[in-house]
C-alpha cells in the first residue's frame, strides 16, 4: 500500500502574523513546526504501513526550511518525504497550493490513499485536502476519527458528524482527511532521527513539475484576503463593589433593572 500525507510547515500559535499589504502569512524569521493536525495524519497512515506493509511518503510545499519538517515526519516513522519549493509557489491561496501537491503526487507515482489533517492551524480553511480529492476525482471522507479496515479494494472509516458517527466504505484510491480522535501522535525515536538525518529529500521545482504558470502562487491564486483587522472586545458594563448593605441594595436593584430592560425578567 503507498501511502501520501501531505504535511504543512505552520509558524508556532503564537507567533502568527500577518502581511496587511498583501494579507498573506508572514513567514520569514517565525519558528515554524509541522502543522499539529497533521501529525495525527501521520501516525495514522504510519499504523496502516505496519498493519498492512507498504510505504509512507511526507509531502509538503514550502521554502527550503519546510526540509525540516519532513526529517521529523521521517523520524516518526514515514519511510521518505519530498518537498515542492520554488519562489513561484509563494503566496499560493489553498486552490493553488493544491493544485500544485496535486502534480507533485502524480509525480510520485502510484498512491493508494492520501490521508491529511481536517485543517492547518495557521488558515484553519481545511479546503487543501478536499481540493486534491477533487483535482484527482478521488472519493473523500472528511473528519475521519477511525479506519475499521483496509482491503485490497477499498477502505472502511467512521466520520465524525454532528449527530454522531457515519460509517463509509470507499473504493481506493481516495483522500482522508483525519480529526485528533483517530490516534495519539508518536515521539520520533533515536533511531528515526539518525535515520532521517540520512535521508536524501528530494525537491520538486516549477521546472519538475507539469504545471501552468497562470495557476501558481499569489498571482495564480483566485482568493484574496481584501482587508485584516484586530477584533477589538469591549464591555460598556459596570462594576459594583458591595462593602455595606447599601451598596448590596444598589447592586441588586441596578441588576435587576438591566435584566428588565433585556426583557429577561
Amino acid at each position: 500500500m503507498n501511502l501520501i500525507v501531505p504535511i504543512k510547515q505552520v509558524p508556532e500559535t503564537s507567533n502568527v502574523k500577518m502581511d496587511p499589504e498583501t494579507g498573506t502569512m508572514i513567514r520569514d524569521g517565525v519558528e515554524s513546526i509541522i502543522n499539529p493536525l497533521d501529525l495525527y495524519a501521520i501516525e495514522i497512515a504510519i499504523q496502516l504501513k505496519e498493519t498492512h506493509g507498504g510505504k509512507v511518503t511526507a509531502v509538503t510545499m514550502g521554502p527550503p526550511s519546510a526540509d525540516k519538517a519532513l526529517r521529523e515526519a521521517i523520524a516518526m516513522g514515514c519511510d521518505d518525504g519530498v518537498l515542492v519549493s520554488d519562489r513561484q509557489f509563494a503566496g499560493a491561496d489553498t486552490w493553488s497550493t493544491a493544485y500544485v501537491l496535486v502534480k507533485a503526487i502524480e509525480k510520485i507515482g502510484a498512491v493508494d490513499l492520501i490521508i491529511a489533517g481536517e485543517r492547518a492551524t495557521d488558515g484553519d480553511t481545511g479546503q487543501v485536502g478536499p481540493n486534491i480529492a477533487a483535482a484527482m476525482d478521488l472519493p473523500l471522507a472528511t473528519y475521519v476519527s477511525a479506519v475499521d479496515g483496509v482491503e485490497q479494494d477499498a477502505v472502511t472509516v467512521q466520520r465524525l458528524t454532528e449527530e454522531g458517527y457515519e460509517k463509509l466504505r470507499l473504493p481506493l484510491p481516495a483522500l482522508l482527511t483525519v480529526v485528533k480522535e483517530i490516534s495519539y501522535p508518536r515521539l520520533p525515536t533515536l533511531r528515526g532521527k539518525q535515520r532521517a538525518a540520512k535521508t536524501e529529500i528530494p525537491t520538486f521545482t516549477v521546472a519538475d513539475l507539469d504545471v501552468e504558470a497562470g495557476y501558481l502562487g499569489l498571482k495564480g491564486s483566485p482568493t484574496r484576503v481584501v482587508k485584516i483587522e484586530t477584533p477589538k472586545v469591549t464591555r460598556g458594563g459596570k462594576i459594583f463593589k458591595v462593602t455595606d448593605e447599601e451598596s448590596l441594595h444598589e447592586a441588586v436593584d441596578s441588576l435587576i433593572a438591566f435584566m428588565k430592560t433585556k426583557e429577561i425578567i
